[in-house]
């Protein structure tokens, strides 16, 4: 897998769906522009992020063909270890949603490495956190979608009163593969009449194209593994 360059922003790729990350950048406020900040601030929160990143790549671990061959594993439990390198991480996500201009009401985590930044980035941006489990783990009522795996299907399951209709989600999950999981989440988002407004994770397998299974824009924070590992 590539790395960030440090001198600037990385570029995801882009579709119709997945437009460049270019988009409004509200880390700059009205009191910034009046202070003649504007301009400063946009490049202070480019480079910051940048960097970032950086420091954040350096810390994980690679183990190839794990889970399966051909599949580079990059192990970020090592950010969860180091409470500098955790707010780092917390602190980049956030940047980015801010970027993006999406200003969530609600954050969504994926069962289960979701659930680890999910909680604490939902309330660095001001918004509600809901988990999406694995059908059978929560109680009450709740909504069902199925999605594939390469031997077969699962199920995640939504509480039926966690999104109320017309409330920005913002989806959450640790990386993305083929895209089924989050195509789910997705799913069960407009299932309670919630917008989908995008779909972060810290890193991307590339070469499966999961993002194009994605009706919102998806932002990988770390580089993509774009090819499959040679056998």
């Amino acid at each position: 897998m590539s790395s960030s360059s440090p001198s600037a922003e990385p570029q995801p790729s882009a579709t119709a769906a997945h437009p460049p990350r270019h988009l409004p950048d509200p880390t700059s406020s009205a009191s910034n522009a009046s202070q003649g900040g504007l301009s400063a601030a946009r490049p202070a929160a480019a480079a910051e992020l940048a960097s970032l990143e950086i420091k954040l790549k350096a810390s994980l671990r690679q183990f190839p063909d794990f889970p399966e061959p051909g599949i580079l594993f990059e192990d970020i439990l090592p950010i969860f270890a180091d409470p500098t390198l955790h707010e780092g991480l917390l602190r980049a996500l956030e940047l980015a949603v801010q970027k993006s201009g999406w200003a969530p009401d609600v954050v969504i985590g994926l069962d289960a490495r979701g659930f680890l930044f999910g909680p604490s980035l939902a309330l660095r941006l001001g918004a509600s956190f809901v988990p999406v489990r694995k059908r059978g783990k929560l109680p009450g009522p709740c909504k069902t979608a199925e999605y594939q795996k390469e031997y077969g299907s699962d199920f995640f399951q939504i509480q039926a009163d966690a999104v109320k209709q017309g409330q920005k989600v913002l989806v959450v999950d640790d990386i993305i593969a083929t895209g089924g999981s989050a195509s789910a989440a997705g799913s069960l988002v407009k299932q309670l009449g919630g917008n989908v407004v995008g779909y972060v994770f810290i890193l991307e397998l590339d070469f499966l194209k999961g993002r194009d299974k994605l009706d919102a824009p998806v932002y990988t924070l770390l580089a993509s593994q774009e090819e499959k590992l040679q056998q």
